[in-house]
């Protein structure tokens, strides 16, 4: 017999940006929403995201940057979910992004980015819409 289990969101905050209000806030609204939330704390490597990832078994990846970075961390987490063999796993993100550079990293593999302002809500029905849970055996 198999089931869907909650959804599972890693919610990262990669690089030097030590700012997490936004990352904390969002990951509570995923809690609330009934996801199951693995929040990695800050200034982490596009590696460590992915080894967190992996060893979590998570459904999608919510990269919070405000640091610029995001033209190098995006591109550089799918790189390492494909070698995991993790390319399921959806990667969204918010932050401070570029309309241009939004564009771009949604061709390269990005589902959605998120800008300030965006409602939690509106967020919360995104994920509930694009990301599917995986099953499990019981």
């Amino acid at each position: 017999m198999t089931s869907q289990r909650k959804l599972r969101i890693l919610v990262g905050k990669p690089g030097l940006d030590g700012h997490d209000r936004g990352a904390k806030i969002i990951a509570r609204a995923f809690r609330d929403a009934g996801f199951e939330v693995i929040y990695t704390g800050l200034h982490q490597t596009p590696e460590m995201i992915v080894n967190t990832a992996v060893q979590e078994d998570v459904d999608a990846i919510g990269l919070s940057i405000l640091s610029g970075a995001h033209n190098y961390v995006f591109p550089e987490v799918l790189k390492l979910l494909k070698e995991n063999g993790m390319e399921e796993v959806v990667l969204f993100g918010g932050g401070i992004v570029p309309d241009d550079d939004i564009q771009a990293l949604k061709k390269q593999g990005v589902a959605q980015i998120f800008t300030p302002g965006t409602p939690l809500s509106e967020t919360v029905s995104w994920v509930e819409k694009n990301v599917k849970a995986k099953t499990e055996s019981l």
